[in-house]
């Protein structure tokens, strides 16, 4: 029988990955304090040292891209709204 792989939450990744970037303790020692391979601590490591300038970068312009597409959505809301209240109504006046 296969053994099941362990998944591990993001914070928990980001707090081994941080530790390893640190520098204070050396992939080994962290590996065994946390109890996983010390594989895992360097490629972890890596996406923190990769990922973390991104969390200084300024937003993406995609604002307006979202924005159209949400106007977009609200309008289809209403036209949907119009279309459910006209068959309600309908039925009624039919006595479904």
């Amino acid at each position: 029988m296969k053994a099941k792989r362990k998944h591990y939450s993001g914070a928990f990744k980001a707090k081994v990955g941080l530790e390893a970037l640190m520098g204070v303790k050396t992939v080994g020692q962290i590996a065994r304090e946390y109890q996983v391979h010390p594989t895992l601590v360097t490629q972890w490591r890596g996406v923190v040292r990769d990922r973390l300038p991104e969390l200084f970068e300024a937003p993406a312009p995609g604002n307006a891209d979202s924005e159209r597409i949400i106007a977009q959505l609200h309008q289809k809301i209403g036209e949907l709204t119009v279309d459910l209240d006209w068959l309600k109504k309908k039925s009624k006046q039919l006595g479904l």
